[in-house]
C-alpha cells in the first residue's frame, strides 16, 4: 500500500508495472466508480494484465472512497479532477497518460481530458459519459435515492441487501451509507460544474466508448460518436451498468488495443 500526500489530501495510490528489466510501453491510469466502488474493481480485473502487457499502472482510491482521506467537504467534480492532476504531478508523471474511467471514474478522465488534452492519449469511458446538466440531474437522483435509502434507513436496507445480492455487497452498502452521512458528497456532485457541448467536442484524442447493451447509459453512444472527433464505440449484449465485474477479459482487450494502436501512431509520425 502507498499513500502520497497532495498537499490538499491523502491519497491510496496502487502502482503495478512490467516485470524484470522491461521497460514500460505506456502509463494507464484507472479511475474508479462511486460509493461502492474503489481501486480494488481494477486491482481484481484488468489491472494485472494491463501491467503483463507491458503498461506502468496507476489506480488510486477516490477521496472518501477506499483508504483515501475523507474530508467532509469538497466532493465536486472539479475537486476530483484536481486530486488527479496533482496526484500525477507528485508521482512525477509527465507525459501523455492513457486514461481508463468507470462510470463516475469516466466523467472524472474526461474532465482532465478537457483541462490537459496535451497530457492524456487516449480516454476509455466504461459506462461512463462526460459530465453535462442531463448527467447532474441523473446523479442528483441517485445521490439523493441513496442517502435517503441508506443514511437514513441503513439497517434495513442493509438486510435487504445482504439477504438479496450477498453478504460483501452489503458490506460495501455500509461503506457507501457512511460516506453519504459523513460527508457533502450527495450535495457536491450533483452542484458540480458541467461540461458545454464545445468543450466536449475539444477532447481529440482517441476515444473508447464501452457499454453493457442493457444498460440505460448505452444510449448516449450514438450522441458521443457525434461529437468526438476520434470515437469508436463497443456495445456488450447482455450486460448492464458493471461489465468492467463481469467481462473483464473483454474490456482488458479492447483497453489495451487502444492503447497499442495509439502508441503505434505516435512512434510512426
Amino acid at each position: 500500500m502507498s499513500m502520497v500526500d497532495t498537499g490538499a489530501l491523502r491519497l491510496h495510490v496502487q502502482r503495478i508495472g512490467p516485470r524484470g528489466s522491461r521497460t514500460s510501453r505506456a502509463t494507464v491510469v484507472l479511475v474508479h466508480g462511486l460509493l461502492t466502488d474503489s481501486l480494488a474493481s481494477y486491482y481484481f480485473t484488468v489491472a494485472p494484465a494491463f501491467a503483463a502487457a507491458g503498461f506502468d499502472v496507476i489506480m488510486y482510491d477516490l477521496r472518501g472512497h477506499g483508504r483515501s482521506d475523507r474530508p467532509p467537504v469538497g466532493y465536486t467534480l472539479d475537486h476530483n479532477i484536481t486530486d488527479l492532476e496533482a496526484l500525477l504531478d507528485h508521482l512525477r508523471v509527465t507525459g501523455p497518460v492513457h486514461l481508463v474511467g468507470n462510470s463516475y471514474g469516466g466523467t472524472v478522465a474526461f474532465g482532465y481530458a478537457v483541462r490537459h488534452p496535451e497530457r492524456t492519449a487516449s480516454l476509455t469511458l466504461i459506462e461512463s459519459e462526460p459530465a453535462t446538466p442531463a448527467w447532474a440531474l441523473k446523479l442528483g437522483r441517485i445521490l439523493d435515492r441513496v442517502v435517503h435509502e441508506l443514511a437514513h434507513n441503513e439497517a434495513d436496507t442493509i438486510t435487504w441487501i445482504a439477504a438479496h445480492r450477498g453478504h460483501n455487497m452489503a458490506r460495501l452498502a455500509k461503506g457507501a451509507a457512511r460516506l453519504a452521512r459523513e460527508t457533502s458528497l450527495g450535495q457536491d456532485i450533483p452542484a458540480s460544474r458541467v461540461l458545454t457541448d464545445v468543450q466536449i467536442a475539444s477532447v481529440s484524442c482517441p476515444v473508447l466508448a464501452l457499454y453493457g447493451g442493457d444498460s440505460d447509459v448505452a444510449e448516449l453512444a450514438p450522441r458521443l460518436a457525434e461529437l468526438l472527433p476520434d470515437c469508436r464505440t463497443v456495445i456488450l449484449p447482455g450486460h448492464e451498468h458493471s461489465i468492467l465485474v463481469e467481462a473483464p477479459a473483454t474490456i482488458g482487450a479492447h483497453v489495451q488495443s487502444l492503447v497499442t494502436e495509439t502508441c503505434a501512431a505516435v512512434t510512426a509520425r
